[in-house]
């Protein structure tokens, strides 16, 4: 067996002995608070950065890009697993969590500036991604090096991803849709592992939302007011 499995399997131990107990109100069902809307990047650790350890709290849904939509005969439609609480478990929250210096952001850049393609699963992610981020690229500031377009793109993209949520028919009017980038890099000028709020319903314009929702303020920042 890999040495990585077995230490992984350890840390299991420590989590069942922890967790054992903390089960039982969820054992027969489930009605999270919140689904997010995460990319699959291991420095993003999904339900850490909220700091919870409930099973139940949150309904965690991870792919590159962060992206809410995948694709069907019927066209572009939000995806069954960000779906799925929002209609079957009562969840009234959704969170669409970009971070800084993502690199399906990247990789989508790169495919729309320099043609640059990759693999083709990976291909399939930024083809999904890419009609939606184009008009960003191209609105981009001039002034901008690379991973200062790159971090904008991110918030860009959250953007995009709150719209098609709230646009959609399937999405009960209920639920409220928030967008969030997690900085790891110093972007923001917060602490590393800092989430901040980009997008609250649609709304973008920083001193609307700090008006609006005085209560987190401080955590309402943007790079880009597009």
């Amino acid at each position: 067996m890999h040495e990585t499995v077995i230490d992984l399997l350890a840390q299991n131990e420590n989590h069942a002995e922890e967790f054992d107990s903390r089960f039982d109100d969820v054992q027969d069902g489930q009605a999270p608070d919140a689904v997010t809307v995460c990319c699959s990047d291991s420095r993003v650790l999904q339900d850490h950065i909220w700091g919870n350890e409930d099973p139940g709290h949150i309904f965690t849904c991870g792919n590159i890009g962060n992206r809410v939509v995948q694709r069907t005969e019927a066209g572009e439609v939000v995806s069954g697993d960000v779906l799925y609480p929002l209609v079957h478990t009562g969840t009234e929250t959704a969170i669409v969590v970009g971070h800084t210096s993502c690199g399906a952001v990247t990789a989508t850049y790169d495919a729309l500036t320099d043609g640059v393609s990759d693999a083709p699963g990976i291909e399939h992610c930024i083809d999904i991604l890419a009609p939606h981020l184009e008009p960003g690229v191209e609105s981009l500031p001039d002034d901008l090096d690379r991973a200062d377009a790159i971090n904008h793109l991110v918030e860009y993209n959250v953007d995009r991803q709150v719209e098609l949520l709230r646009e959609s028919d399937d999405v009960p009017d209920s639920v409220d849709v928030v967008g969030v980038v997690y900085d790891f890099q110093d972007v923001y000028g917060g602490r590393r592992g800092e989430v901040h709020v980009v997008n609250v319903a649609g709304e973008t314009d920083v001193e609307t939302l700090r008006e609006d929702h005085d209560e987190i303020a401080e955590r309402i920042d943007r790079l880009w007011e597009y």
